[in-house]
């Protein structure tokens, strides 16, 4: 191989790993590797280097992909190999304490009062994939003891989420609210051997006393007294609380006689009206772990003050415990996860729904175009790190890019169109054919084309001075300003290249009018959503769901065809 060719193929290379822009310093170690005697002739050698990066960054990166792989048809793959083992290598998660093969049982516990976000994903598939690690088991478990909130919607959502869209395959679905028996049967224990109380103090009073470590004078009632209060609280009388009497001047807050039991009337979603006392988060959840045999709880740090409880609780009623390992919390940035800011803005009409596109709930990011894969990439890649990890839609979106680039196909979408007659068209290119993917070999795109073509507003501007441009894949035209015509200039991208680079313009996107489809796509500009109009390739034929590529657009989703109009979903360039 001769050093034009050999510097073509490396400008190539280097091309497609930066976004389509070659960079001459990258290719000379390699060029003085294969040509040593190029290293005393620095001038030519970079004559070489220049000239070919210039024509390779002439391409669209979609051409660069396509010529790379005539030249090297194994190229993309031996990448994809590469990438992946070095992925492996560096996210392979680390060993669990107290870890044993084929015994590890870990938990998914949502609570299903609203729908799930990114921070939730990451956390459901931190628990699933070390189960999966040591070839353990997985419990996926509704914590649903707040009647004020929780719905079968919101459980219907959950599984949709963890069990469709993640594809985690739990060996066990729970629901905590059906052991209520057994909740009632331990306060009762407690109760009877004194180690709880019941109290009516108002929540400011029980605050206060808290931060000033007083005792309150309920807390040296009989267990009899207590019983008749308990049995009050059966009834639906609200003021009253089941606490554990633990130690009121212990230096963590939350050990300081908590709360284990209040009232709530409302009707449950799925016990209905059975039960008016509900078990508290903290004594639940330590209760459930045991009893559901859970030898892991991963979780985030902000779990961290509430482990000594949890311990307490199941010492106190003789319980196995758990490895608690803790990893730094997941800051999700430049968008609202609390669910009740995102109920307030769906009702003041803020935003559209959980789905919103600008919302980074697990509905909004799978009707965006976000892969299942990229999470779990994601969540490897944030692992057990005990530093807090800040996470906005860019470093999703930039997972995501690496592995749609790989499968999807390619369509033109030409935003606010503007229709061009191109003057002597060849019939030669009546007809023409154009790939779903540069670089598999699968299917084709093919076009039926009289010389009328659809071309972006903005390119139809930058091209009247007369420079010759390029319709992707097809053919080279220039604008003739004394006739306003469009003319066809040349066929090949080798024709293109070969004119003088001040007289080019570039490679642009395009549709023929004829059998053009209406389109649009729905964006996420300076935090409002914008319909973009425009045309959709003929050859498009496409089901609501499929990711595709739109070329010079970027990644969308079809989200529905209505009245012969396809409406996507921007993902991400």
């Amino acid at each position: 191989m001769n050093p034009h060719d050999f510097a073509r193929i490396l400008a190539l290379r280097n091309a497609v790993k930066f976004k389509g822009r070659a960079s001459p310093g990258a290719l000379v170690g390699a060029m003085i590797a294969e040509f040593p005697e190029q290293k005393n002739d620095r001038k030519g050698l970079m004559s070489i280097i220049n000239a070919a990066v210039e024509a390779v960054n002439a391409l669209s990166l979609d051409e660069q992909k396509a010529e790379l792989l005539e030249h090297d048809p194994n190229y993309f793959a031996e990448e994809r190999e590469k990438r992946k083992a070095r992925r492996e290598a560096r996210q392979d998660l680390p060993p669990l304490r107290g870890a044993e093969q084929g015994k590890v049982v870990t938990r998914i516990p949502p609570e299903p009062s609203k729908y799930n976000h990114l921070g939730h994903a990451l956390s459901f598939l931190i628990n699933y994939l070390y189960a999966r690690k040591y070839d353990g088991k997985v419990i996926l478990r509704f914590e649903d003891t707040n009647p004020e909130k929780e719905s079968q919607e919101f459980v219907d959502a959950m599984r949709s989420d963890v069990l469709e869209y993640l594809a985690i395959t739990p060996d066990k679905e729970l629901f905590v609210s059906d052991d209520m028996p057994r909740f009632y049967a331990v306060a009762e224990e407690l109760i009877a051997q004194g180690h709880a109380y019941t109290c009516n103090c108002p929540s400011e009073a029980m605050s206060k006393a808290r931060r000033e470590m007083k005792e309150c004078g309920h807390r040296t009632a009989s267990p009899e007294e207590v019983k008749k209060h308990w049995d009050l609280m059966q009834k639906g009388r609200g003021d009253l609380v089941l606490r554990l009497k633990i130690d009121m001047q212990h230096k963590n807050a939350v050990m300081r006689d908590p709360v284990i039991f209040r009232v709530i009337t409302n009707e449950h979603y799925r016990q209905g009206t059975k039960y008016k006392v509900w078990p508290m988060y903290d004594f639940e959840n330590a209760l459930e772990d045991s009893w559901t045999g859970v030898t892991h709880v991963l979780r985030s740090n902000e779990f961290e003050s509430r482990i000594e409880l949890h311990n307490y609780i199941k010492d106190l009623l003789g319980l196995q415990k758990q490895v608690v390992q803790q990893y730094g919390r997941f800051n999700i940035t430049g968008a609202t996860t609390q669910g009740r800011e995102i109920r307030r803005l769906i009702e003041e009409g803020s935003v559209t729904g959980w789905d919103d596109p600008r919302l980074i709930t697990l509905r909004a990011l799978k009707r965006r175009g976000i892969v299942k894969e990229a999470l779990y990439e994601l969540a490897k890649r944030c692992g057990m790190s005990k530093t807090n990890t800040n996470i906005d839609y860019s470093v999703l979106a930039a997972i995501n890019r690496q592995l749609l680039d790989e499968e999807a196909d390619r369509y033109s979408f030409v935003r606010d169109p503007v229709a061009i007659k191109v003057s002597r068209w060849p019939a030669t290119l009546r007809r023409v054919e154009l790939k779903l993917h540069p670089h598999k070999r699968r299917g084709g795109r093919t076009m039926e084309l009289d010389g009328s073509f659809y071309i972006t507003k903005k390119d139809f501007e930058r091209v009247k001075d007369g420079r010759v441009f390029r319709l992707i894949d097809t053919a080279n035209l220039r604008y003739d300003a004394e006739s306003d015509t469009f003319m066809f200039h040349s066929g090949t991208i080798e024709e293109f290249r070969s004119v003088p680079e001040q007289e080019r313009y570039g490679l642009i996107n395009y549709s023929p009018v004829q059998g053009a489809q209406q389109a649009r796509v729905l964006v996420v500009e300076d935090g409002q959503l914008v319909w973009h109009e425009g045309v959709l390739e003929p050859s498009a034929k496409l089901s609501p769901g499929v990711i595709v590529q739109l070329e010079r657009y970027g990644f969308a989703r079809l989200d529905e065809v209505k009245d012969g109009v396809f409406s996507f979903w921007f993902a991400h360039e």
